[in-house]
């Protein structure tokens, strides 16, 4: 991947854990080494095809004056945050702060954190059997839309299917959508959690109804498991309707475990 390297940029801040750094301020140096792709800008020499690194260091220079933290790892958190949400061409990000009139009462040329964070590609299949199934797969779309860590790309037509297992109930209205996420796959499944939670979701009954149930299929090639996630979703090459509509909008996609394409799973 490309990278736009910006060094030691010197800004002005009022971040710290001590009140006396959160009225007097003092000097930050902040580094960004953003990724993308150059390819486009350099064969075109358009500036609007890559992104514009004055405009970055007004944005960064900016975001350290205006906002206060008392933790510069919080600082750089919500910078990377808001560097992704004004730029849209970097894929990832790693920042740099340094600091380098911590008051520690010993000498040193500064302290720093630095932190690394990524768009990610994942899958999200969402079904509903309960009260207005439409309504409650359309709220939850729209708040990952809405949420700053995610970007939605592609959602399927949404289908009617049987329901899955032994327990007798009504017809799912089932789907799946691409996104682009910042959260790591934890993140990800307590924020779908809690949407599962505010749409009432009841776990009582094993593959039982539910109003909303939204499932990680995919995480870039993620190969992962533990006692609240497994990735790849280990039933999804079982579930004609997860497979269906996954085909969809991401025929190519590939099951890290299996090696087949989606297409090549139905």
């Amino acid at each position: 991947m490309d990278k736009i390297v910006i060094k030691d940029l010197e800004v002005f801040g009022k971040h710290g854990v001590y009140k006396e750094e959160n009225v007097l301020g003092q000097k930050f140096l902040v580094s960004a080494e953003i990724s993308l792709s150059t390819r486009k800008a350099g064969i075109t020499d358009a500036l609007e095809l890559s992104v514009d690194y004055g405009k970055v260091c007004q944005f960064i220079n900016e975001f350290m004056q205006k906002n206060t933290f008392k933790l510069i790892e919080a600082a750089a958190e919500h910078l990377v945050l808001g560097i992704f949400a004004h730029f849209e061409l970097i894929q990832s990000v790693k920042v740099t702060i340094k600091k380098p009139w911590a008051p520690i009462g010993l000498p040193l040329d500064y302290v720093a954190v630095e932190i690394e964070r990524s768009w990610h590609r994942a899958y999200v299949a969402l079904g509903s059997n309960m009260g207005d199934k439409l309504k409650y797969l359309e709220d939850a779309v729209k708040a990952i839309e809405n949420d700053v860590n995610c970007k939605l790309l592609k959602i399927s037509d949404i289908i009617v299917t049987e329901p899955y297992g032994p327990v007798e109930q009504d017809d799912f209205l089932n789907g799946c959508m691409m996104i682009d996420t910042l959260y790591t796959p934890q993140e990800l499944l307590r924020f779908l959690q809690k949407l599962e939670s505010e749409a009432n979701r009841v776990r009582e009954v094993h593959w039982g109804p539910r109003t909303l149930d939204l499932d990680i299929l995919l995480y870039d090639d993620l190969v992962t498991s533990d006692d609240e996630l497994t990735i790849p979703h280990p039933e999804m090459h079982k579930r004609a309707f997860v497979l269906e509509p996954l085909k969809q909008i991401a025929p190519n996609a590939i099951h890290p475990l299996l090696h087949q394409r989606i297409r090549d799973m139905i």
